[in-house]
């Protein structure tokens, strides 16, 4: 006896069970929590962190791992109860400056949130023990046009005064390289 379903009938679910396991993989791929990390110590306070003057090294890698830039940034953090600035001055291997502006706001629990004048809409963030994970929209400017690029930011205080710094860059998806600084206070 011949079946009355075709093979073809099947092809749509082959299909999305090919979708749902990729789906699934990819999720299995996804970064660490910020929760993770709850126990190491020392324990890190971005009111207290970035409460001062500080000094940041960095350099911008393409997706293949080459040094793109290398720049420099003097910051001064200033604290009013749960509201925060952050005053950055960069100053680029090509000669070029910037100055960034951060509002920052604690939201209690570990959880804070923060504006800038090139951040479409608003970054939020999560610390626990030792590190700081927050997500972004950064308006970048790439010859003469202006990319929003997505930010995966985490931040890892190392002691009292010396904090790394590692960001992934994307659009759309796909990995565009990593921003890499070391913070230290001054």
């Amino acid at each position: 006896m011949k079946s009355m379903v075709s093979t073809r009938s099947f092809l749509p679910l082959r299909r999305a069970g090919v979708w749902l396991a990729l789906m699934g993989m990819l999720a299995g791929c996804a970064g660490p929590s910020v929760q993770e990390y709850a126990r190491e110590r020392p324990e890190l306070d971005l009111r207290q962190y970035f409460n001062g003057p500080l000094l940041a090294h960095g350099v911008f890698t393409d997706r293949s791992g080459k040094v793109v830039k290398r720049f420099t940034v003097r910051m001064t953090g200033r604290w009013s109860g749960d509201e925060g600035t952050l005053d950055e001055h960069f100053v680029y291997s090509d000669g070029s400056t910037q100055q960034r502006i951060w509002h920052l706001k604690y939201l209690g629990e570990g959880r804070y949130t923060g504006r800038a004048d090139d951040v479409v809409g608003e970054a939020r963030g999560q610390s626990a023990g030792n590190a700081f994970h927050w997500n972004y929209v950064l308006a970048l400017p790439v010859n003469g046009k202006v990319w929003n690029v997505s930010m995966d930011d985490w931040m890892y205080l190392m002691d009292g005064r010396t904090m790394l710094n590692r960001a992934a860059m994307s659009k759309f998806g796909i990995h565009l390289g990593d921003v890499t600084l070391s913070f230290t206070r001054e």
